[in-house]
């Protein structure tokens, strides 16, 4: 299988190190030439993942990213959603014709207000029968410990997500399967925005009780969205869905939570942003679905008061004060 990893951030650096288990030869597109040299010098990402000793053997580098693309069958993207498109726009949907493309990013495409499968599907004319997502509660550094984790393979193919789940698949990663792949995406996407409002409480004082209320209510509105958007019978309280919300609210990795928490403690969006060292990708996202919910109308006051918060400049101890009377 010749696979190819699209990007070189943490979980990028994660990807390789997960597949380098299961197959010999492992594509890589990496935009730095400096951390291309430092991979096959020095066996380590000199930025992302620096801990983690990867196997030059069995890479094969490069900047230029239509040569990964055109020796490559299966493309997984791990590039931030923001930077999906900066990312392909040397790419034409020619070159990606008969691609699978598996999808390792929780984000929205904000230039188009779509998820990564609707992105490809309409954008690079990507059959969704060759499109894979893959999800679930995993940090990168997490994973970079070998500590055990879950992921879920979604695509409505259920050979293209049998064969990827097997690439996926090791001693310290196990992986299950499922046909939902709007719903995994959308509620990736969700959950993002939940970690934020998540930190800007912690930010302003308030404790696990009214952590516990706000995340309980959280995956409530992930499910009236998801069941909106695209309604079919899937148990929202399983890892993908629930199990990532939590992961991404409570855990010290989380960059949302930690955007989130900046803010609650007075910083402003631009200087948070300017001291964050990665994407918080529930920034983009708190815009999209806000706006993607004028067509469905669903309530989504949690989403509602961190878009206010961010894009409309209001007070986040005003917001979180008006959203505590409508949580229950």
């Amino acid at each position: 299988m010749k696979v190819a990893v699209i990007g070189s951030g943490s979980w990028g650096t994660a990807i390789v190190k997960i597949l380098s288990n299961n197959i010999d030869q492992i594509n890589w597109w990496i935009r730095e030439e400096e951390i291309i040299e430092n991979i096959y010098h020095y066996k380590h990402n000199s930025i992302y993942l620096s801990s983690v000793e990867l196997e030059p053997e069995k890479l094969f580098l490069s900047s230029d990213l239509k040569e990964i693309i055109n020796i490559s069958d299966y493309l997984v993207f791990a590039v931030p959603s923001a930077f999906l498109c900066e990312t392909l726009k040397v790419v034409s949907a020619l070159e990606l014709k008969g691609k699978t493309i598996i999808s390792a990013i929780k984000g929205i495409v904000p230039e188009h207000n779509n998820i990564i499968a609707e992105f490809f599907n309409q954008v690079y004319e990507v059959s969704l029968n060759n499109f894979v997502v893959v999800s679930g509660p995993s940090h990168a550094e997490e994973i970079a410990l070998e500590k055990l984790t879950y992921l879920t393979v979604a695509s409505q193919n259920p050979q293209l997500a049998e064969d990827v789940s097997k690439l996926f698949n090791n001693r310290y990663l196990k992986t299950s399967i499922s046909d939902d792949i709007f719903g995994t995406e959308y509620s990736s996407v969700i959950k993002n925005i939940v970690a934020i409002a998540n930190g800007i409480c912690i930010g302003l004082g308030y404790g696990d009780n009214f952590q516990a209320v706000l995340i309980s209510n959280a995956i409530q509105e992930i499910k009236r969205f998801v069941d909106a958007v695209h309604p079919i019978d899937r148990d929202i309280n399983s890892s993908v869905y629930l199990g990532d919300l939590m992961v991404t609210a409570y855990s010290q990795f989380s960059r949302n939570r930690t955007f989130g928490n900046m803010i609650g403690k007075g910083y402003s969006v631009k200087f948070a942003q300017l001291e964050m060292k990665m994407i918080a990708e529930g920034y983009y996202a708190a815009k999209c679905v806000w706006e993607i919910n004028k067509k469905y109308k669903v309530y989504m006051p949690i989403t509602e008061a961190v878009y206010n918060i961010l894009y409309k400049e209001k007070s986040p101890a005003r917001e979180i004060y008006l959203l505590t009377d409508k949580l229950s």
